[in-house]
C-alpha cells in the first residue's frame, strides 16, 4: 500500500486530483481485523466531475508512471486500485472529513469509519452490512455519529430498518 499512498499523493501535490481517501475493505482493515479484498478502492475529489472522461487525465498520469490500467483498475505494486469520483454529497463529505494516516512514514488519507459506515449503508449489499457489523462490533463506531451523517444524507430510514434487522435488542 505504500506505493499506493506515494501515487495518490503526487496525483494530489501535481494537481491531477484534488483530495483522495480510500475506502471500502482496505479503509475497514484500520478499524477491524483484516478482511479479504482483491483491490483498493479509493474515493477520488476532481477538478471537473461533469467531465464525460472524467479519469482520463488520471489514467494518463498513470501510464506516464507505468501505471497501466487492468479493467476497472489501475495496477500499483500488487495492488488493483480502483479510483472513483466522488459521486454524491455523501462521498464528497466523506473525503473532506477523511483522517490523515501514517503508513510506514507515508501519509495516507482513509475514510472515517463512521462515514464507511454510511456509505456501505448507500450501496446495501450483504457484504455492506457485514462491514457496519464489524464496525459496530469493535466499536469503531456510534450509532449516534451513524445516524447524523446517515439523516443529512437520506438514509435514516435505510440506517432505522438496518438496526430493525440486526439489532438484537
Amino acid at each position: 500500500m505504500d506505493e499506493v499512498a506515494t501515487l495518490l499523493n503526487r496525483m494530489v501535490e501535481k494537481g491531477i486530483i484534488l483530495d483522495y481517501a480510500v475506502f471500502g475493505a482496505v479503509a475497514q482493515m484500520r478499524y477491524t481485523e483484516a478482511v479479504t479484498t482483491l483491490d483498493a478502492d479509493v474515493l477520488v475529489a476532481v477538478a471537473n466531475p461533469e467531465a464525460i472522461d472524467v479519469l482520463g487525465p488520471l489514467y494518463r498520469f498513470c501510464s506516464a508512471l507505468g501505471y497501466h490500467p487492468e479493467g476497472e483498475a489501475i495496477r500499483v505494486g500488487v495492488w488493483p486500485v480502483q479510483l472513483i469520483p466522488a459521486f454524491d454529497g455523501l462521498t464528497e463529505e466523506a473525503i473532506r472529513e477523511a483522517e490523515n494516516a501514517d503508513l510506514e512514514g507515508t501519509p495516507i488519507r482513509v475514510v472515517r469509519a463512521d462515514f464507511l459506515a454510511v456509505i456501505a449503508l448507500s450501496v446495501g449489499r450483504a457484504k455492506d452490512y457485514a462491514r457496519i457489523l464489524a464496525l459496530r462490533e469493535v466499536g469503531a463506531v456510534r450509532d449516534e455519529q451513524v445516524t447524523a451523517i446517515a439523516e443529512r444524507h437520506g438514509l435514516a430510514d435505510a440506517w432505522n430498518k438496518f438496526l430493525e434487522k440486526f439489532d438484537e435488542a
